[in-house]
């Protein structure tokens, strides 16, 4: 077994231990959650069903070229800015927490979360037309900027500030790795930070989690959740109190099962599987880098890696949040947080990475196969000559 198609086999490996994480530690917060009314199984079936679509939709990404995203990008541009323009429609958008990210078209789900996936097709697309004027400033910088920021534009009034910056972030590393200029990016990722600086005064809600991250004794209401999930890791130790013992959980810690599940499970099973959790993503992250690594083009190549780039950054940013490192953003843990629409994109991403390893080792059996050809053509060759 080679070490790309082990490198494949241990991507799929990470993803299902931290689903199945995932679903058992929705068993042991389910109960404590406001929408579930006590039920324990109510969370659970739910994340359940939104598994199975997600593994549908990973095997479908998984067996179909993945260059039809390349002659499509412009369908994934245009449903994305569709569906998040219906956040603001009345009676379609709903405001929940004070945020407008949810929709309602037969099913209720975040476009947000699609909208990340068709900025990562935009910005491979574009650079995969010509890789000669990356270093342009307007065609290399200005255009797939200003693509990416359309979509930046309608999510930042939702308001979904983590979403803008995780698709900002992915979209400046990708730029980055494609070729655009270092002298481009940086002054325009001060400007950016100086931008959301202003925009987090003039939002209230936003500004006082801001202050109490820098100063949580000062502002003990808007930190609370922060210290009830440092509370939360630190009563749990190295060995954790128990899988289902956990205190936290108990209306103590708010969105306990969806953004703050990690500090749940140090509570529940100590400091080694928190640790464990992030060794998980750090293997994830290189083995998504070498499917990255294995695509035949351009195209594929960025993909990869805008993929892998926008499901680290959020572990990151999660983990960052509920470790009291980053002011709280509101985003999910990938694949282990309950939500089906971050779990359904997370695994249409992996199907991405799986199909572009596929499309990777076929053309290189195909040129194999070409050689072997060749090879016997010479031989047949000397045969008849004989």
């Amino acid at each position: 077994m080679n070490a790309h198609r082990t490198s494949v086999y241990l991507l799929v490996a990470a993803v299902i231990g931290l689903i199945v994480l995932g679903l058992v530690m929705m068993s042991s917060t389910s109960a404590y959650a406001p929408e579930s009314h006590g039920n324990p199984m109510f969370l659970l079936r739910k994340q359940a069903g939104w598994l199975g679509i997600g593994v549908v939709l990973c095997a479908l990404a998984a067996c179909f070229d993945h260059h039809l995203l390349q002659k499509t990008w412009w369908l994934w541009f245009g449903v994305a800015v569709v569906l998040l323009a219906l956040c603001f429609v009345p009676h379609i958008g709903h405001r929940i927490n004070g945020s407008r990210r949810w929709i309602t078209v037969g099913l209720t789900f975040q476009p947000s979360e699609f909208a990340k996936l068709a900025a990562v097709v935009t910005i491979a697309w574009w650079f995969s037309r010509e890789e000669s004027y990356e270093r342009e400033f307007v065609r290399g910088f200005l255009a797939p900027l200003g693509l990416s920021g359309v979509l930046m534009a309608l999510i930042a009034p939702e308001v979904d500030v983590g979403t803008t910056a995780l698709i900002g972030g992915t979209t400046f590393v990708l730029m980055f790795m494609a070729g655009t200029r270092i002298s481009f990016l940086a002054p325009t990722v001060l400007a950016g930070i100086g931008a959301l600086a202003l925009v987090i005064q003039k939002m209230p809600e936003r500004m006082g989690r801001f202050l109490a991250f820098l100063y949580p004794e000062k502002y003990p209401a808007d930190a609370y959740q922060a210290v009830q999930g440092l509370i939360a890791l630190g009563s749990g130790g190295v060995e954790g109190l128990g899988l289902g013992n956990g205190r936290q959980k108990m209306m103590y810690l708010p969105f306990a099962h969806t953004d703050f599940i990690f500090p749940v499970i140090g509570e529940e099973l100590g400091l080694r599987w928190t640790l464990a959790v992030v060794a998980t993503y750090l293997v994830f992250i290189l083995c998504g880098a070498a499917s990255a690594m294995r695509a035949r083009d351009r195209f594929g190549m960025l993909l990869g890696f805008g993929v892998t780039i926008l499901i680290a950054l959020q572990a990151a940013v999660n983990i960052g949040v509920t470790t009291a490192l980053l002011p709280n953003k509101g985003l999910p843990l990938p694949f282990v947080s309950y939500g089906g629409t971050n779990l359904v994109f997370c695994l249409i991403g992996v199907g991405i990475l799986i199909n572009i390893y596929r499309q990777g080792v076929n053309e290189k059996e195909g040129k194999r196969a070409g050689v072997l050809l060749s090879a016997r053509t010479r031989n047949a060759k000397r045969v008849v000559r004989l």
